[in-house]
């Protein structure tokens, strides 16, 4: 039995184990295996000793080795490009599907359950998503795209989506899925960022009844981009035909599967060779290229699955989540290399009604559920009534991630949908780790909104400024170890990623939480220690959000900050600096808000505009967002001699005073 694993842990404890879920669950499992008499000794040996950790996660998982690796780790390189499983030759394609299509116990298993808005629903055998992966594998080399090439996914959650992921990765190329509520300018940034020669997309998608035109949107993207040659394009029945069906850049996706043959050998892969850019936003510049291995995102998803959220074989994961963000991947890779059941939801949570999520567990049995806290505050105006009619006995688990909770929805969401016996997995890391660094505990009792500890693996501390580890008061969330998940740096940037994750401090990786450690040992993230944003849980950096905005020919300069937003936890609020003589009229407000929603989408739309004479800058011409955000919310905002320009911030106070009124 772990330390304290059903004892009290201080005030405030919401969920108990009971001894039946301690000694079911893997992480006990895998102190029995090892012969370790408590959690923290397993913890413990999994940071002391990660070759030993991430080679027995690796037989645990049973990874097929085309060639096995010579050893586990090489870090002589620096700490900073570390690599994994040398020498090994693998593919992550044939790990997801093609390994149990040849296992007569799963290859008629639902691999994926799909459901779209209409109702319609499905689902994919282990041995069809292999004979599928395979045909669009075989159709992508008839294209011409080979070993490295970079695809571009703008999809939503639908099955031809795991189809593509799984094909890209059976014959080495690389996937790049794009969040489907993008602007056309802001697909194409990415893909001439990674040079994608090819776009796969659908022709809509419908939400709330409306059809979305998802193909326009990926042609005129790749027109943009000028280095897309083909889009690849997913029929959709009831979408309208556009009139350059003829286009000889098309290729339609029902022809291309009928055309190929159904059987492929996958491309041995190096386990370090790239497979995933996922892009995620900067506080400065273009979006980063989050690269990812052949084995380390999918690695790292599993493991977090199986230690993290106790996840089983048997077991259906779903995430509402979207492919472009790295919960999209990463639920669809980290079930499928279990051998279980994914289920994949494409519309509105609250269409046709407002309890289609619940209806979902219910209809689908879904073991492991994941919302945001922003669709939990979203849900619960409706109360309770909606879940009643509905059977949601089969949860075991409910997960959480992208954004601080606060208390009122969370024992909403634990109360009500978890019927008060399903643990809340609080569950935080980032793209750049392929995961998680911190979650709560399936042995341990849960503090609502807390995280009981690192997941296994991660050598996660908080530190002060001189890096030194501080308990009782906010730190720094940082990690003192390298792990396969996290990224091989930034698509062509290295000094960005070396700059972005490992300037401040030598060897440490620092993440940009800011993280605080109660009396009894359970962690807390405050918010992001940076100026990246997390609104609806989707975390936003500045940079693009002040391109767009200065893209108005009456703006010469902006800051963009995350305010407070009872729904989405946070919402983007902008500053700009106008030219000498323009009005400053709520006209002009609308113009630049709709101005941002064009170039980036209508997710990234801002919810305010405030006009002020300056923005404040450090002696190097810096903007101070943190001192904007202080300032504006009424809050301390420090020391002002580090600014060239403290007179600025008496603009921004008067904007907070105005908000007021």
């Amino acid at each position: 039995m772990p330390d304290n694993a059903s004892g009290a842990a201080g005030d405030g404890v919401i969920w108990h184990p009971t001894e039946e879920v301690i000694r079911n669950s893997n992480l006990y499992y895998w102190m029995k295996k090892y012969q370790l008499d408590s959690y923290e000794d397993l913890y413990n040996r999994s940071i002391r000793e990660p070759d030993w950790f991430w080679d027995a996660f690796v037989k645990e998982i049973g990874i097929h080795w085309i060639k096995p690796y010579e050893r586990v780790s090489d870090a002589s390189r620096g700490i900073e490009w570390t690599q994994w499983f040398i020498s090994g030759l693998m593919n992550i394609g044939y790990d997801c599907a093609d390994k149990h299509a040849a296992d007569p116990r799963l290859r008629r298993k639902t691999a994926v359950r799909w459901e779209d808005e209409s109702g319609q629903s499905g689902e994919l055998t282990y041995e069809e998503l292999a004979e599928q992966s395979s045909r669009l594998a075989n159709g992508l080399r008839a294209l011409g795209i080979k070993k490295g090439d970079a695809i571009g996914l703008l999809l939503p959650m639908i099955p031809q989506a795991v189809v593509a992921l799984l094909a890209i990765a059976k014959i080495g190329a690389i996937a790049t899925p794009v969040f489907s509520g993008f602007s056309a300018a802001a697909v194409a940034q990415r893909l001439q960022d990674c040079g994608a020669s090819l776009i796969i997309t659908v022709e809509g998608y419908h939400r709330k009844g409306r059809l979305m035109p998802l193909r326009s949107i990926a042609e005129e993207a790749a027109d943009i981009s000028q280095t897309v040659k083909h889009v690849l394009v997913i029929e959709k029945e009831g979408a309208a035909p556009p009139s350059d069906r003829d286009s000889e850049r098309i290729v339609y996706w029902n022809a291309l599967m009928q055309e190929a043959e159904s059987t492929f050998t996958v491309e041995p892969m190096d386990a370090n060779d790239p497979m995933l850019i996922i892009y995620t936003s900067g506080t400065t510049g273009n979006p980063k290229g989050v690269v990812h291995s052949q084995i380390g995102f999918p690695l790292k998803a599993a493991q977090d699955m199986h230690h993290a959220f106790d996840f089983k074989p048997d077991d259906t994961f779903f995430w509402y989540t979207d492919l472009g963000w790295m919960m999209g991947p990463w639920v669809v890779f980290g079930t499928l290399l279990h051998g279980a059941t994914v289920l994949l939801y494409d519309g509105s949570p609250d269409y046709p009604g407002v309890d289609r999520i619940w209806s979902l567990i219910d209809k689908h049995q879904v073991t492991h559920l994941g919302l945001s806290p922003t669709l939990i505050r979203s849900l619960m105006v409706h109360g309770d009534e909606p879940l009643r009619k509905l059977d949601l006995s089969s949860l075991r688990v409910l997960g959480s991630t992208g954004e601080p909770w606060n208390e009122k929805p969370y024992r909403w969401y634990f109360e009500h949908v978890g019927g008060g016996r399903c643990p809340i997995i609080n569950y935080s890391g980032g793209t750049e780790v392929s995961g998680g660094i911190l979650a709560s505990n399936i042995l341990f009792p849960i503090k609502p909104m807390s995280f009981h500890s690192p997941i296994l693996g991660m050598h996660a501390d908080v530190v002060d400024e001189q890096c030194q580890p501080v308990r009782g008061q906010e730190g720094e969330l940082v990690l003192r170890n390298a792990l396969p998940g996290m990224t091989r740096g930034l698509w062509n940037d290295r000094q960005r990623y070396l700059d972005s994750y490992w300037s401040r401090w030598p060897g440490v990786w620092m993440h940009g939480d800011a993280v605080y450690i109660d009396e009894d040992g359970y962690w807390y993230i405050r918010g992001r220690s940076d100026d990246t944003m997390s609104v609806a849980g989707k975390r936003v950096g500045p940079a693009e959000i002040e391109s767009a905005a200065v893209s108005h020919p009456a703006v010469i300069e902006s800051a963009a900050i995350g305010i407070p937003h009872p729904v989405k936890g946070e919402a983007i609020c902008v500053f700009a600096v106008l030219k000498p003589g323009t009005p400053p009229d709520d006209a002009l407000k609308d113009e630049i808000t709709q101005q941002v929603s064009r170039l980036l989408g209508k997710a990234m739309r801002p919810d305010k505009i405030e006009f002020v004479g300056d923005l404040p800058k450090n002696r190097s011409g810096k903007i101070v967002r943190r001192m904007i955000k202080a300032a504006y919310l009424g809050k301390d905002p420090g020391d002002l001699t580090m600014l060239q320009n403290p007179d600025a911030l008496q603009s921004i106070q008067s904007a907070q005073r105005e908000e007021i009124r």
